[in-house]
């Protein structure tokens, strides 16, 4: 069987997670001042849970933001007071650095979340999440990066940030069991011939939905998407048909009933379902009780599912299509 490079990034989430924590020293954010987090793709989605976590600890006190840096880096609003948090794999883009240049030109804090690979990055911080991965379908980079953020705005939400900060070194461990939980070789068979595959969470879930259809894209060359169940309940059931399949992330929080409704709809319209979650019945499973430190374990699952899928379909997680043509030569005329 082949294992690529991917899966050995994915293995090793549990034990960089926890290095990080351990070592990370991360800098006093001002409550009082706007905090902006910026990232593009994996980043981006990064930073969108790290908005959210401030959000609902703070009980809505403190509302950051999280946009694309593409917009943000060429024209978007920066100021002096502003806290800007760059989110970067290698920290080599294009714009997520002239985020970071606008931000120190205008007096701006600035912290760079990024890995081991630039020596000399720009930031007033520089918080560092692992070396470099060596498949370009990023996994380790992204948890680390959650981490990393996570520390970061703990000390915002009073008691509620300290409960969070606690949960957070427990978080290895349910990594570690979320890993040797077996991943159904029947799933990556039956999505091998699918033309599209939904996935759909609620609240912070919609947004591993999100990371999880980008991996899929990467690794296995399929179109995948990822929403919110309520946004896939409006107007994209139109496109709804056999020959698809969702993935559905199982709300821990309820959510009105949306889910069970979304799922419903769409099995009577032919569309093939599986579930993720952390009940024993789900078909792809992961271990985690927290609403809030969910998007660490919620993730593992579908990250593996890639791999097992690759294998099926004959892609390469770790070239991301780069090394055939005319992918290619065409991936390596835009530079990122």
């Amino acid at each position: 069987m082949t294992r690529f490079n991917f899966d050995n990034q994915v293995a090793s989430e549990p034990q960089a997670v926890k290095e990080l924590i351990e070592r990370i020293e991360v800098p006093e954010l001002d409550p009082e001042r706007p905090l902006l987090f910026t990232g593009i793709g994996t980043s981006l989605h990064a930073c969108r849970i790290a908005a959210a976590w401030a959000t609902r600890l703070s009980a809505g006190k403190i509302r950051p933001v999280a946009l694309e840096a593409h917009e943000l880096g060429l024209r978007g609003p920066i100021r002096s007071e502003d806290q800007v948090v760059v989110v970067s794999h290698r920290g080599t883009k294009i714009y997520p650095n002239m985020v970071l240049s606008r931000a120190k030109g205008v007096g701006a804090l600035t912290i760079l979340v990024t890995g081991f690979g630039v020596e000399h990055p720009m930031g007033d911080w520089v918080l560092r999440t692992c070396r470099d991965e060596t498949a370009s379908t990023h996994s380790v980079s992204y948890v680390t990066a959650l981490a990393a953020l996570g520390l970061l705005v703990a000390p915002l939400a009073g008691e509620g940030g300290r409960e969070f900060k606690a949960a957070l070194y427990n978080i290895p461990e349910a990594m570690e069991k979320t890993l040797a939980l077996p991943i159904p070789p029947s799933i990556a068979k039956n999505l091998t011939s699918s033309t599209h595959i939904l996935l759909t969470g609620f609240g912070l879930d919609e947004i591993t939905a999100e990371e999880a259809a980008l991996k899929l894209k990467e690794g296995t060359y399929v179109w995948a998407e990822g929403m919110s169940v309520e946004f896939a309940l409006h107007g994209t059931p139109a496109a709804f048909q056999k020959g698809m399949a969702a993935i559905m992330i199982t709300p821990g929080e309820d959510d009105g009933g949306r889910h069970l409704a979304l799922r419903g709809l769409l099995e009577e319209v032919g569309v093939k379902v599986f579930s993720c979650g952390n009940e024993s019945e789900s078909d792809l499973r992961f271990i985690g009780e927290n609403p809030l430190t969910m998007p660490f374990v919620s993730i593992i699952p579908l990250q593996r599912l890639v791999g097992e899928l690759a294998r099926t379909r004959g892609t390469n997680p770790d070239t991301t299509h780069g090394d055939v043509e005319p992918w290619a030569s065409a991936i390596k005329r835009v530079k990122l």
